[in-house]
């Protein structure tokens, strides 16, 4: 009775981190730019799928830390995380991004862009199934298509 009590205490909180882990939902990521054509001027948007609770505890909480330490943070996150950079010119009509072929393992999905205030928080996609961003002269607008 005592060893069942033990082993089901022990279960139970297994069970419960099981079944809170929740897997990126996305099934696209389409970028468009609204800005002026003739402005010239190329906006990166950076797409990060991270596969590990510790590279998300770890994970830089604005743009600024993002950019400036991008190097050193993908070399230390090892396989951890999969990045698209896309780059995408003013006025640019649409991009589908391709997708990693582990994208149903990510925790997380999270995008940055450099046309965006410094101060940024990375944008947390993973629960979207249609990601848009948009690009306007105030910075990214990041939406669930319909």
């Amino acid at each position: 009775m005592l060893i069942l009590r033990s082993l089901r205490t022990l279960l139970i909180p297994f069970v419960l981190l099981l079944t809170n882990v929740s897997y990126s939902e996305i099934n696209s990521i389409h970028i468009t730019s609204r800005l002026d054509p003739n402005a010239i001027l190329i906006t990166q948007v950076d797409i990060i799928f991270v596969y590990s609770q510790q590279i998300i505890d770890k994970f830089p909480s604005t743009k600024t830390e993002w950019y400036s330490n991008q190097r050193e943070f993908i070399a230390n996150a090892d396989n951890d995380i999969d990045i698209k950079s896309v780059f995408i010119p003013q006025g640019f009509n649409s991009e589908t991004t391709s997708l990693p072929e582990r994208l149903g393992e990510a925790l997380k999905v999270y995008i940055f862009a450099e046309h965006d205030v410094s101060s940024a928080a990375p944008i947390d996609v993973t629960n979207f199934s249609d990601v848009l961003v948009t690009i306007d002269e105030f910075g990214i607008i990041v939406t669930q298509q319909k």
